[in-house]
């Protein structure tokens, strides 16, 4: 009974939410937006709507907006749902939305501004001169509990999906490719908590999925308690940034994520070049596995105050003159990286040294020298990466609490104990 109060107070939340109290239950809605429609209709199946802003413009908390195949301009939200009732618009499959809505003032084609707890699910989105999909709240004010999900988001100008000042973020299950001049995925500013799930981001100009504080601008310059997980990237950096790129990140976990073919760094933790104090700190990146190009930098850096990390359970591979790891001495305090499969090049102080000399710094003790991709994974040429029967990786890592399955959701251990990498043999 000790939280019974509590039990009782978000009970009465949730029906104060569904509208039950104080007055009639208050239903929620499907409305439909299809070609041929009008926006003087009621908005049912037979009598749709013709625009996307016009059922922006109408949903309450609750509501569901479907969007009939078709190709539309995009729109601008601003209307709020709720914790539990959130507002979504979900498109069927053959939508496309090709050009910014006639609010969208950004330039972005989908523009959630000021506004909680809507979810864009399904939309194909491309063309767009900034971002395909834009969420943005206040530092003083952030955007809270919006999700964008299933969607496809590719040859926009700028971003596939960019937040900026929105916590409790869910961005899942997207592919983003071939942002033209920046990222596929770029959560940005202070705005805690964003969830990073399922997204395959490819071909981008720079990173493929990029977190920034931006510790130069308003609100606390930090973001916290990030979750990247089971990420699929691969190809992007050609103008540089990390395959998965964190600034002013913390106490966060990246777990069970593929990259490769990624021309810059693989996964890079840093400051913005705002000062140390500003660094990815005390974050824990685990089973990954990261295979770079062979013209890329360090499949792992650390660097400008990016202390406390922890790296375990990794495949760290390069195949070019680069290496595994790269950290400088202002990032080495509460430095821990160990069972991982690694190559015989690493980088202390922006020094050159082997894995000999890198153990004899306290580090990687138990982890695996790996000479050859095609002795670890099923078949590199044809980019898969599960590990091949008789695997280095196989069984050779240690359990840790914050992974429990693998990239594909498949339950660890499988054998007689945790593999090394983003997958599980079975």
């Amino acid at each position: 009974m000790r939280y019974a109060h509590r039990d009782l107070f978000w009970s009465i939340a949730a029906l104060v939410a569904l509208g039950s109290i104080g007055g009639t239950l208050a239903c929620a809605a499907t409305f439909y937006v299809a070609p041929g429609g009008s926006d003087g209709n009621p908005g049912t199946a037979g009598q749709p709507w013709a625009t996307l802003q016009h059922a922006a413009n109408s949903g309450n908390a609750g509501d569901t907006v479907l969007v009939q195949p078709g190709t539309y301009a995009g729109a601008k939200f601003s209307r709020s749902g709720t914790l539990g009732a959130p507002i979504t618009f979900h498109a069927e499959p053959g939508v496309v939305i090709d050009a910014p809505g006639p609010l969208n003032t950004n330039s972005d084609n989908l523009w959630i501004r000021n506004a909680n707890d809507v979810v864009l699910e399904g939309f194909e989105v491309s063309g767009a001169p900034r971002a395909g999909i834009a969420i943005q709240g206040e530092s003083a004010a952030p955007a809270t509990g919006n999700v964008v999900r299933d969607c496809f988001s590719h040859h926009n100008g700028r971003w596939g999906i960019f937040t900026a000042y929105a916590q409790n973020l869910v961005i899942e299950d997207n592919e983003t490719s071939s942002s033209g001049t920046e990222h596929g995925i770029y959560v940005s500013n202070s705005a805690d908590n964003p969830v990073i799930r399922g997204n395959v981001s490819h071909h981008n100009h720079a990173s493929g999925i990029q977190i920034n504080a931006d510790p130069r601008l308003a609100g606390d310059k930090i973001i916290t308690n990030a979750l990247v997980e089971a990420n699929i990237v691969y190809e992007n950096g050609l103008g540089g940034a990390a395959g998965i790129n964190l600034a002013s990140v913390r106490n966060s976990i990246v777990r069970n994520n593929l990259l490769y073919a990624n021309h810059a760094s693989g996964i890079a933790g840093w400051d913005d070049g705002a000062g140390r104090k500003w660094g990815t700190k005390n974050n824990k990146f685990l089973n990954n596995t990261i295979v770079m190009a062979a013209d890329g930098r360090f499949a792992l850096s650390l660097k400008n105050g990016s202390s406390g990390n922890v790296v375990e359970n990794n495949i760290i591979f390069h195949p070019g003159s680069q290496g595994s790891i790269e950290i400088d001495r202002s990032s080495r305090s509460g430095f821990i990286s160990d069972d991982n499969v690694v190559v015989n090049r690493f980088s202390l102080d922006g020094r050159f040294i082997t894995f000999a000399q890198w153990r004899a710094k306290g580090y990687d003790a138990h982890s695996i020298l790996a000479t050859s991709l095609d002795a670890l994974f099923v078949n590199v040429a044809a980019d898969d990466y599960h590990l091949k029967s008789g695997s280095p990786a196989i069984d050779a890592g240690i359990a840790v609490p914050e992974v429990t399955d693998d990239l594909e959701g498949r339950t660890r251990p499988q054998g007689a104990g945790y593999d090394i990498g983003a997958y599980e043999s079975p």
